[in-house]
């Protein structure tokens, strides 16, 4: 779909007055009761840990759309929280409770494991990385490269034995959490291949739901939470050392460290130009047509506060 000559204005935050609310990177989330939650995923972009200070028109569209679709396609294959998702930027879920760790798969070596491998380290969060391998390389299989979730700052790698010494899951619970991730993971790869493409890497979140289930939530496969490899020349890539072709948000990044920023302290975090904005816009719209084989149908809506409160309403 091309974009709109002229685009909505960006949801940045909101204040919807439902209960309790958390701000988080990207999400609003409130609590209405002790079973639901609301959350809102703005427009708002992270990238190194830190919101930028440009958000991105449609990107919560994408990300609240995208997540829908493949919780809808994975919930043979774990459970997850969804309830309802009531308007384009929205998701009702069950309230769960949150596990304090970001289950990170990689199936290939790319962004924080490719810059990590070449300082020369040889295993990741206690997994062995083979010598040999090229930026991009599926890695013999996938690995589990958890990290700390951080309210504000860097999240930290964690190997999953520290996970258990330091009393943040049980043995249980992380075997739990770490068979569902690969398992999505497996899925997630499967409908990739489908549409051309490589799922690189990406990140799971799971709570406990009241009756103690185990939910998968926030997000799966989306750009924020995932890489994208085309399928088609990655071999010819590969075996020339040039870049895979990307669907995800890695480009920002690569902007960001192009213009001295990789969120180290004393480093000034750059404005996004206008036309980088609407160039990241167009990119998350490409992938969630690439991902779901779908046209994407923007909600133009001006006032996108006030959609939101009619469809809640």
């Amino acid at each position: 779909m091309p974009l709109p000559a002229t685009l909505p204005p960006p949801l940045v935050a909101t204040d919807l007055g439902l209960g309790v609310r958390y701000q988080g990177k990207v999400r609003d989330t409130y609590r209405t009761d002790d079973e639901r939650l609301v959350l809102v995923t703005t427009d708002r972009i992270s990238a190194f840990d830190h919101v930028l200070r440009q958000a991105v028109p449609l990107k919560g569209q994408v990300l609240n759309r995208l997540a829908a679709y493949f919780f809808d396609a994975t919930a043979d294959v774990v459970p997850n929280a969804v309830l309802d998702v009531p308007d384009p930027n929205v998701t009702v879920a069950v309230a769960c409770e949150a596990l304090p760790i970001e289950f990170v798969v990689r199936g290939a070596l790319a962004g924080h494991a490719a810059r990590v491998y070449a300082d020369g380290a040889r295993t990741l969060c206690g997994a062995a990385l083979p010598d040999g391998l090229r930026v991009g390389e599926h890695l013999p299989q996938p690995i589990l490269t958890p990290t700390t979730k951080a309210a504000y700052g860097h999240d930290e790698d964690i190997a999953p034995v520290d996970i258990v010494a330091h009393g943040l899951l049980d043995t249980d619970t992380l075997a739990e959490a770490t068979d569902a991730a690969f398992r999505l993971f497996a899925r997630g790869s499967e409908m990739a291949a489908r549409r051309g493409l490589v799922l690189a890497d990406t990140k799971y979140e799971f709570g406990r739901a009241p009756d103690g289930r185990l939910l998968v939530m926030d997000e799966i496969h989306t750009p924020d939470s995932s890489r994208y490899f085309v399928a088609d020349g990655y071999e010819e890539r590969l075996a020339t050392g040039e870049p895979q072709v990307q669907l995800s948000k890695e480009f920002v990044r690569e902007w960001l460290m192009a213009n001295g920023f990789r969120g180290r302290a004393g480093e000034v975090l750059p404005d996004l130009p206008d036309a980088f904005v609407r160039e990241i816009a167009g990119r998350y719209v490409e992938l969630y047509e690439r991902v779901t084989g779908e046209a994407f149908e923007p909600d133009l809506h001006p006032d996108p506060e006030a959609r939101i409160r009619a469809a809640l309403a």
